[in-house]
């Protein structure tokens, strides 16, 4: 019984590890243009099912107080798209004088110039029980102001420029974000009581789609024939990416957690989350318009191939450990009340 338990809990973990196992032994079946399609299933119905479920649990005035808590948004836009790509511009600048390919490391400068994504940080904030309000706002914000920061980012670091087509992305971003989510919110008008007493596993619908996400990236990541380079050159760029990860990670933990700062520890997951994330969705599309005909296009992306990925399994991987701290955090304050 206490192995059940146990696997019962770490449910999610588990879920991770088979589907990456299942995406490395048949990745052909969760590719772009794949059985699955995820072109369709996950860009449209999983980012929308994400932001219709989250329109549904959330309270109204939860949301509405999150959307007047502009210390915490300017934190998170500010980190995410100027402190982040200057960061790894700057780390860049050492790292030019290593042997890793030029290629790679410009991939790693894309990186650091993407918006915030549209699903990960708002599940890994919600399943360990953060501020959830505050990381939808963040993660939808931050993805449309992306659509004209994040090239004009791109040209000032990586010196391309190309015409980026703002009216398709912005729509698909509002049918996707904006109309699931509002549409959450009248269903809840209309089901509250429901809700309340029946209390449906909002969280495990939301970790189950994470799944699903993450399945079908690294069905991508497998399939894709440009990820067999240099077996050094890759790993340093792992080596490199978890620890740009962990070290941000850290720091907005650090910020967040200090003395007058203003944060709660619901807030402070929501600031960790959204301002360490990075789009896939919203980046790979921008890289192929600024860097089309560029021979070296599919180096570029590997970086951005990898982090993905790795964001969410190291987000996956902490939430226990956040969940406990959070809640230490919480019972401590009622305390001393």
């Amino acid at each position: 019984m206490g192995l059940l338990l146990r696997l019962r809990k770490e449910w999610f973990i588990i879920g991770i590890v088979l589907v990456i196992l299942s995406a490395k032994l048949q990745p052909s079946v969760g590719v772009k243009g794949g059985p699955l399609k995820p072109e369709i299933t996950i860009a449209y119905v999983a980012v929308s099912l994400i932001f219709f479920n989250s329109g549904l649990s959330l309270k109204t005035e939860e949301l509405t107080s999150a959307l007047l808590h502009v210390r915490l948004h300017l934190f998170v836009q500010s980190f995410t798209l100027i402190f982040f790509p200057l960061a790894v511009w700057l780390l860049l600048k050492v790292l030019a004088l290593t042997a890793i390919d030029q290629w790679l490391l410009r991939g790693l400068q894309t990186v650091g110039c993407m918006p915030p994504p549209v699903s990960s940080a708002v599940i890994l904030t919600k399943a360990v029980g953060g501020n959830e309000a505050a990381a939808i706002f963040n993660s939808a914000f931050g993805s449309f102001l992306g659509i004209v920061v994040t090239p004009v980012l791109l040209l000032l670091f990586l010196g391309s420029s190309s015409s980026v087509p703002f009216s398709s992305i912005f729509s698909q971003l509002f049918m996707t974000v904006v109309v699931p989510l509002i549409l959450g919110q009248v269903c809840r008008g209309f089901l509250r009581e429901y809700l309340e007493r029946r209390k449906p596993p909002f969280g495990a619908v939301s970790s189950v789609v994470l799944l699903m996400i993450i399945y079908t990236t690294f069905c991508d990541t497998f399939s894709n024939p440009n990820i067999e380079l240099d077996p050094t050159s890759l790993l340093l760029v792992v080596l490199i990416i978890f620890s740009i990860q962990i070290s941000f990670m850290l720091l907005t933990f650090a910020f967040s957690t200090r003395s007058g700062s203003g944060f709660s520890p619901a807030d402070t997951v929501a600031i960790v989350f959204c301002s360490t994330h990075k789009s896939l969705t919203l980046g790979i599309p921008m890289l192929k318009i600024v860097f089309e005909g560029y021979e070296h296009l599919s180096l570029i992306s590997v970086p951005l191939l990898i982090y993905h990925p790795a964001q969410i399994l190291l987000g996956s991987v902490l939430v226990p450990t956040i969940r406990s701290w959070m809640t230490s955090r919480q019972k401590s304050s009622l305390l001393l009340r």
